[in-house]
């Protein structure tokens, strides 16, 4: 069997930075403008090795830069939902969190007349709500969650957990997870953030930790995703683009992998793994059919 691997590109711009970090200084927001500088590049690296890639987009950068959307969706990349200005949604009641999804949905549409079957959470937060609510939506996917590496599981709601009682799992559903890790992103190895991430790591160094994780699913997780996330804002630097021309040749080197969308992978892992016969398989994941509830 293959090993496929995933190159996702989080086009955050500057929703991470009006969002997440809720900068209103002009030199900070800035630096997500570099972002729309770094993306025809990427799209030039991939188009030259003939590969796929996956662009999480949040609705405020679809509508910012909707002639790069555009480009992204005509040279055949999948785009995926990444909320509207990289908000957590945990911050938000019920309503609030369905109208973020509403305004990235729109946007997208608006940019580039697409609808994305898959959602990645801005800074992979969650409210206990969201899964429910990316059903309601009838996403196909999500890649957020990390309670695995290189192995897809279906996503679980009414989990209940406290300090003082033991966990409870709660059931799977047809929403299908594919795990991330923050070893296998970008932004906390480069990125400078004053009280916050202090990266600025040599390239060399992620480039031996990405290929040994690489290397370690190659020779032990047969049919598993190599699901890296990267930043146009920061892989886009000169030396890291750089590095990641050397990790797409070192990962073309290996026999039997394939490069694909998440939203592709998730096509065939679900044919595959239909989730009534996944909760017969014994996955560590699918704690409610092991029945843990009744012991």
């Amino acid at each position: 069997m293959t090993l496929s691997c995933a190159l996702t590109f989080d086009f955050d711009a500057m929703s991470v930075w009006l969002g997440s970090y809720k900068a209103r200084n002009p030199s900070m927001v800035s630096r997500g403008e570099f972002g729309a500088i770094a993306v025809p590049r990427i799209l030039d690296l991939l188009k030259k090795h003939e590969l796929p890639g996956t662009f999480c987009i949040p609705g405020h950068t679809a509508l910012a830069y909707p002639d790069i959307v555009k480009r992204i969706r005509d040279e055949g990349h999948e785009i995926t939902h990444h909320g509207w200005v990289h908000e957590n949604p945990a911050d938000f009641d019920e309503a609030g969190e369905r109208a973020n999804i509403d305004k990235g949905l729109e946007a997208l549409h608006k940019a580039a007349g697409v609808r994305p079957k898959g959602y990645r959470s801005p800074s992979w937060d969650f409210s206990e709500r969201t899964i429910k609510i990316l059903l309601d939506y009838g996403f196909s996917y999500d890649s957020s969650l990390m309670g695995s590496d290189f192995i897809p599981y279906y996503a679980r709601i009414d989990d209940r957990f406290d300090d003082k009682t033991p966990y409870h799992f709660g059931p799977n559903v047809d929403l299908v997870e594919l795990p991330v890790a923050w070893v296998m992103d970008d932004f906390p190895h480069f990125e400078f953030v004053d009280k916050d991430t202090y990266g600025l790591s040599a390239s060399t160094k992620v480039e031996e930790i990405w290929t040994d994780e690489f290397d370690y699913a190659h020779r032990n997780i047969p049919g598993g995703l190599f699901n890296v996330t990267m930043h146009p804002q920061v892989i886009g630097r000169g030396h890291r683009l750089m590095m990641l021309k050397r990790l797409i040749n070192t990962f073309k080197s290996r026999d039997g992998v394939t490069f694909s969308t998440m939203g592709a992978y998730v096509d065939q892992w679900r044919a595959n793994n239909p989730l009534d016969k996944w909760l017969k398989s014994g996955a560590p994941q699918a704690q409610n059919a092991c029945g843990r509830d009744g012991l």
